[in-house]
């Protein structure tokens, strides 16, 4: 009995999964049928319930899967009318299909760009259009998968696009040269188009014509979008850049605005696009966008697809339309596709009453609702659609007309500033009037007090006037009195002096006194006429100041008048706003319910983003920690690595090392190099504290070398003096003493942002200047150990070239035993010319000893070897000099051969060294025979030893040579099956090869000509002769190819064995 009960529910779910299968399968067939009649190589235009059917399918399956597995199975290579009706339904499905679609079309990226790159190639009209189609298909995926906030219909609001551009100028910049290939890939696809109906007969009313242009409608609706996109950001560039900067974008934007135009004007005239699309007027003239206030002026473009409903009359094979979204449990389609299968209940236990069931009567007349239903809601969401649209217009217009408002009040505003600015100014001129006023009543107060004070004067001159003319009087009353009285001669005299001298002290005191007068008058005039000037010019001053007031005062009339008029206009226009925002908020509550919903999957999708903004925190967190962590076990090794060497310094076994000034100078260079890397290193480090890797390699880097020199250091101090070697001591343990400090302060975050390796740094300093004070100099040699010096460099230059015979010999086996034929013959010849070579320097040397022998024995009288060598010192240390380039002549020589035996190296690096070993001998030669008698034997002997290594380096060179032509393939040059052009071709390029040729090697003789002369810079040429020790005068001689340098001293250095010295000049003494 439980079996029987559950029969039922098996054959439901057996039925389910069979009407859900055949579902699909509908639904494929469906889709390829709709895709096959679409997309056909006939030159019509693609019919629009197809491509209807194509997207109302993206939507079913959130995808265009189904879309892409039979598009790829079109012979697209093969027929360019196909491809651009694939291209068409593609565009149409990007744009209007679900936004998944986006996904699955940037998977068949490359196989678009194929197709392009073959059409492109081809020469067909329809293969131009497919290349610049696919192109800007490409184009359009590429920018919409960076910026997946906007779809792929460009229907993008003014706040998305002003947060998707951000606040960084460089972005803003970037999508701005975007949209311009975006829509640049727009103009060209049109432009070809039309071109291309312009120079053929078909026009827009015939089917090849429509074919052609029905793309377009796509084109019109992405470049309205575009352009406004456009305009926002250049005016959005001009408020944070200056216009200089933007002129190449203003070209830019006023060539595609008139292409835009032109190509909108000619669609809109155009009779196909009349009754399928309403193209919007673009403004006669482009945005200026050095104006701010012109953006208040801009309007975007809307474009309008007027939903009319055309009956389409459906083809003889095509399928019966079947709804693609489910509305039941139980599929229609699946009763459709089997309306002859019986149920497997019925077939099981028989039919009901043993004939027809009248539920199937109910089945048929709940689909023939169901399909009245259906096609009522369809028409029901064509008609909310049509509403939608226009109402999406209306508010466009809505919003471009309250811009319009905001920019009218925000100049009203402006201009109210303006005008209040200008009553300030106005006032403060007033202020300005009436401190003039003030001034005026001073000065006036000034210049009365100025006219009394010249009355004073005046009064007094009149009384000073009157008194000598008294006094006059007076002296002509004595002298009369002094003729009638008859005195005695003693009196009158004496009388007439002192009325003389009293008359003539009044008249003095009388003409000073009037001379001060005059003086003090004219000085008051002179003021009063300036007091009188300047009144005239503050009278002039306050009248135009009164005339200036009364034109204010009417300006600032009319001024008011005018604000009062602009009030009421600005009270008008918030009315007419008020009313506006009424009516858009009316007309905005049709679509609350559609954002409400977008609302919610915004809360989720924010939900989800927190989430993992957390996660991104604690990974973030993690890494921090790793980082210092790491930061940690570094320095904990760099203070190991310090702290050993710091115990080496108290070692007993360390105390018999020692180690050259040079190494510790070049080993404390790299540690001052190392410092600054750290110092970087913890900048960086601190910036950003999750990439530790820079710290780290300096960190590591700089506690080894810290080591080295602090062991270097001691090491040097056990050779230094006494002073020396304590201060240097001192500094390697107070470098490591601050090492340690500061790997303190970097193991602990408190202490790490004031870790600074400053101080390290002033002891490395230290240890620096005290490894170059040790240095030896090549003057600091005491004179008493030239001597030994120059048996010592001697010795060494015969052990140099007797380990350059050795090596020599056996490079001479080991290429017998590698090579054979041509270049075995080659080497042999070349390693014997070397043999050659280096035992006639070791003669060269020899006699070289044998005469400085015969001339210390000769010159030295009663004093011993040293004290020649001592009082002959300048001498002395060129023959040094000699010696060691000879030595290191050798020693290259080897290197140079070995490389050239091993095929590793250059001829022509054998054929410098033979001639570097050449130079060298004369150099020794000519110092030898400096002080040698002109009748020495020996000195014979020296000259043609120098005489047989020049024959034999010139041996040398030309073995080298003959084996290089030997071993060079030259190649034949067969010119026969060229053409003259080509031949003419062939030489241009050959002439400017010689040419680059010849240039670089003018370029290299010109740095060989400039590394002379700053080697000769570098060995200095002395100024005046210098005087020897025994009375003699020593003087440099100039070489030939050398002009002379009479102000630089002579630097002998001493240089390491089989190193380059620093040659003196060939003719060093006479």
């Amino acid at each position: 009995m439980n079996s029987i009960r559950q029969v039922p529910t098996r054959v439901k779910s057996r039925r389910t999964e069979a009407n859900l299968g055949a579902e699909r399968e509908h639904f494929d067939k469906q889709q390829l049928s709709s895709i096959s009649k679409a997309i056909t190589s006939a030159e019509t235009p693609v019919k629009e319930k197809h491509v209807r059917r194509i997207i109302l399918g993206t939507y079913r399956e959130k995808g265009a899967y189904t879309f892409w597995s039979y598009a790829l199975g079109f012979p697209l290579a093969s027929s360019s009318i196909l491809s651009w009706k694939f291209c068409s339904v593609l565009h149409k499905v990007l744009r209007d299909g679900h936004r998944n679609v986006l996904q699955d079309c940037m998977r068949h990226h490359s196989s678009l760009v194929e197709i392009g790159k073959l059409w492109s190639n081809l020469h067909d009209k329809y293969g131009q259009l497919v290349a610049l189609y696919t192109k800007l298909l490409c184009t359009k995926m590429e920018f919409h998968a960076k910026h997946s906030e906007i779809l792929p219909n460009l229907e993008a609001s003014d706040e998305l696009l002003e947060r998707i551009a951000g606040t960084d100028v460089n972005n803003v910049f970037q999508l701005t040269v975007e949209v311009f290939d975006y829509l640049d890939a727009e103009l060209r696809l049109a432009e070809t188009v039309i071109r291309q109906l312009n120079t053929s007969i078909a026009i827009s009313t015939l089917t090849s014509g429509q074919c052609r242009l029905a793309p377009l409608i796509q084109v019109v609706q992405d470049c309205s979008h575009l352009y406004h996109f456009t305009v926002k950001l250049l005016f959005k560039l001009h408020a944070c850049l200056p216009a200089d900067t933007l002129q190449g974008h203003r070209e830019r934007f006023h060539d595609q605005f008139h292409s835009l135009k032109t190509f909108f004007n000619r669609a809109r005239d155009m009779i196909y696009f009349k009754r399928l699309i309403q193209i919007p007027k673009l403004p006669d003239s482009p945005p200026n966008f050095l104006h701010a206030a012109s953006l208040a002026k801009h309007v975007k473009p809307v474009v309008v697809i007027p939903d009319e409903d055309y009956p389409e009359q459906p083809d003889d094979d095509d399928d019966e339309p079947e709804p693609l979204i489910e509305v039941s449990d139980v599929s229609t389609s699946s009763i459709q596709a089997q309306p002859q299968q019986l149920d497997i209940f019925d077939q099981t236990f028989g039919p009901p009453n043993g004939g027809f069931d009248d539920r199937d009567l109910q089945i048929e007349n709940m689909k023939r609702d169901l399909e009245l239903l259906r096609a009522e809601l369809e028409r029901v969401k064509l008609e909310a659609q049509r509403y939608i649209t226009q109402l999406k217009s209306q508010i466009n217009s809505l919003e471009a007309e309250l811009e319009e408002q905001r920019a009218q009040k925000q100049h009203a505003f402006v201009e109210n500033e303006q005008l209040r600015m200008e009553l300030e100014a106005t006032r403060r001129r007033n202020a300005e009037h009436e401190s003039t006023q003030v001034v005026f009543i001073e000065a006036e107060q000034r210049a009365q007090a100025t006219e009394q004070r010249y009355n004073k004067l005046k009064e007094k001159h009149t009384e000073l006037v009157s008194s000598h003319a008294e006094l006059l009087r007076r002296s002509a009353d004595t002298v009369k009195m002094l003729s009638a009285t008859q005195q005695t001669q003693d009196e009158v005299e004496r009388t007439k002096l002192q009325l003389a001298f009293e008359v003539d002290r009044i008249k003095q005191e009388a003409d000073m006194k009037l001379e001060e007068q005059k003086f003090e008058m004219e000085k008051l005039k002179r003021e009063l006429d300036e007091k009188m000037a300047e009144m005239m010019r503050i009278k002039g001053t306050l009248q135009s100041s009164e005339t200036t007031s009364e034109q204010m005062s009417s300006s600032m009339t009319a001024l008011q008048a005018e604000k009062e008029r602009l009030m009421r206009s600005v009270s008008e226009r918030e009315a007419e706003l008020s009313s506006l925002k009424q009516t858009a908020t009316l007309q905005q509550s049709s679509l609350q319910q559609e954002r409400e919903r977008s609302s919610r999957e915004m809360v989720e999708l924010q939900g989800k983003l927190q989430e993992k903004s957390s996660q991104e925190e604690q990974l973030k967190q993690r890494l921090l920690e790793e980082q210092f962590v790491l930061l940690q076990g570094t320095v904990s090794e760099a203070e190991d690595i310090i702290q050993d060497a710091v115990a080496k310094l108290d070692d007993p076994l360390h105390i018999r090392c020692t180690s050259s000034p040079d190494y510790l100078v070049s080993r404390a260079e790299a540690t001052l190099g190392s410092v600054d890397k750290v110092k970087k290193g913890h900048a960086d480090y601190l910036s950003n504290m999750g990439d530790a890797g820079g710290l780290l390699r300096a960190l590591t880097q700089f506690s080894h070398l810290a080591a080295d020199t602090i062991i270097n250091g001691s090491a040097t101090a056990h050779m230094a003096p006494t002073d020396h070697a304590d201060r240097l001591t001192e500094n390697c343990r107070g470098c490591a003493t601050e090492s340690l400090q500061f790997f303190k302060d970097l193991k602990t975050k408190t202490t790490l942002q004031r870790a600074d390796p400053a101080a390290i740094r002033v002891i490395v300093q230290k240890i620096l200047n005290l490894g170059q004070e040790l240095r030896p100099k090549g003057m600091d040699v005491r004179q008493d150990e030239l001597g030994d010096l120059v048996d010592k460099e001697m010795a060494a230059t015969s052990a140099a070239i007797e380990e350059a015979v050795r090596r020599i010999d056996e490079m001479m086996n080991q290429a017998r035993k590698d090579t054979s034929g041509v270049k075995l013959e080659v080497n042999e010849r070349i390693l014997n010319s070397c043999t050659d070579l280096m035992k006639a320097i070791r003669l060269l040397v020899i006699a070289s000893t044998d005469l400085q022998k015969e001339i210390a024995e000769g010159g030295r009288g009663a004093a011993s070897l040293k004290e020649f060598y001592a009082r002959n010192s300048r001498w002395t240390e060129g023959l040094i000099s000699a010696a060691k380039a000879v030595g290191w002549g050798a020693t290259e020589m080897v290197v140079s051969a070995d490389k050239v035996v091993l095929h590793t190296g250059k001829y022509e690096e054998l054929i410098v060294c033979s001639h570097e070993i050449a130079a060298s001998t004369a150099q020794l030669v000519a110092a030898s025979k400096v002080k040698a008698g002109r009748g020495s034997t020996r000195l014979s002997a020296l000259q043609q030893a120098s005489r047989h290594v020049n024959e034999m380096a010139a041996n040398v060179v030309g073995s080298t040579r003959t084996g290089q032509e030997h071993l060079e393939e030259k190649e034949t040059m067969d010119f026969s099956g060229m053409s003259l052009i080509k031949l003419r071709k062939e030489e241009m390029e050959s002439q400017v090869k010689v040419l680059e040729l010849e240039s670089q090697l003018e370029n290299e003789r010109l740095r060989l000509g400039e590394l002379r002369k700053k080697h000769y810079d570098v060995v200095g040429v002395p100024s005046e002769p210098v005087s020897e020790g025994n009375g003699e005068t020593s003087s440099m001689a100039y070489p030939a190819n050398m002009s002379p340098k009479p102000n630089k001293p002579a630097l002998f250095k001493k240089p390491a064995l089989a190193q380059k010295p620093n040659l003196l000049p060939k003719s060093m003494f006479k």
